[in-house]
């Protein structure tokens, strides 16, 4: 078997390693989706996993396609309404991860899913919150995935749809940003960035890069961030994954390359 792993394998593989077993994860879509059934299939057997669509602790006999594919039903614990699981459980403060990504983030783990360039005028409109802005808000601890380049990670966000550690409002100084603890944001927010050269987690609020995959140079993720990103001092390198994950991930968990592309 080709050994030689693709950015998307390295990011789903990194981002089950931040799953422990047992944690309730509210499940994202897309390579979130793929991470957690990999971590649920390795390390983790015991994670609690929980759709947006109100499947309750799934055991999905294969990777599912979308929040409302029928195998999420099967021999799950419970099915409920959207509303029990945003008011209850999210809300409720019982989702120890949330996933994210979105169209931009910026220094502060503040993510865009609703507008590229002026609110009233956009040169883009996208999906929205659904409910980023909920998990961003109340999951214990956030994940975001997101592949870099210029345009997605950003000094400033043009639209703030769910918010990371610090918020500044348009014309303000950053003397009057807010915490999140100003705003009364339940949750800690964004912890880990992971991305498709290297991963990121939040020194004093601010993303900061702590590990670069194998052969990849700081100068090119320096390159692909909008802003002058912090280096940290002492710069780690994830083990690149083992061929036994990699004959997972392509053979059984994602065969017709649904989330890997």
């Amino acid at each position: 078997m080709d050994t030689k792993w693709t950015p998307s394998e390295m990011m789903a593989v990194r981002a089950a390693q931040e799953l422990k077993n047992g944690e309730v994860v509210f499940v994202g879509i897309g390579l979130p989706n793929l991470a957690c059934n990999l971590a649920r299939a390795t390390h983790a057997p015991e994670l609690f996993m929980i759709y947006e669509s109100g499947a309750v602790g799934t055991v999905p006999s294969r990777v599912p396609v979308s929040i409302g594919d029928p195998t999420l039903v099967t021999d799950s614990l419970s099915i409920v309404s959207q509303a029990d699981i945003f008011q209850l459980y999210l809300q409720g403060g019982l989702i120890e991860v949330g996933f994210l990504g979105g169209a931009q983030v910026d220094r502060f783990g503040n993510i865009n899913t609703t507008v590229i360039g002026d609110y009233k005028q956009p040169k883009v409109r996208l999906p929205g919150s659904g409910g980023a802005c909920e998990i961003a808000v109340h999951s214990q601890r956030l994940l975001i995935m997101m592949r870099m380049n210029p345009k997605a990670f950003v000094e400033k966000c043009d639209f703030v749809t769910s918010p990371g550690h610090r918020f500044r409002a348009k014309h303000e100084s950053p003397q009057n940003d807010k915490t999140r603890k100003d705003l009364g944001l339940a949750g800690a927010g964004p912890m880990v960035v992971i991305t498709d050269l290297g991963v990121c987690e939040f020194v004093d609020g601010e993303m900061t890069l702590t590990e670069v995959y194998p052969g990849i140079k700081v100068e090119q993720v320096k390159a692909q961030c909008g802003w002058p990103i912090k280096i940290a001092a002492q710069l780690r390198e994830p083990a690149p994954p083992e061929a036994g994950v990699l004959e997972l991930l392509r053979n059984k968990l994602d065969p017709q390359r649904l989330f890997l592309g």
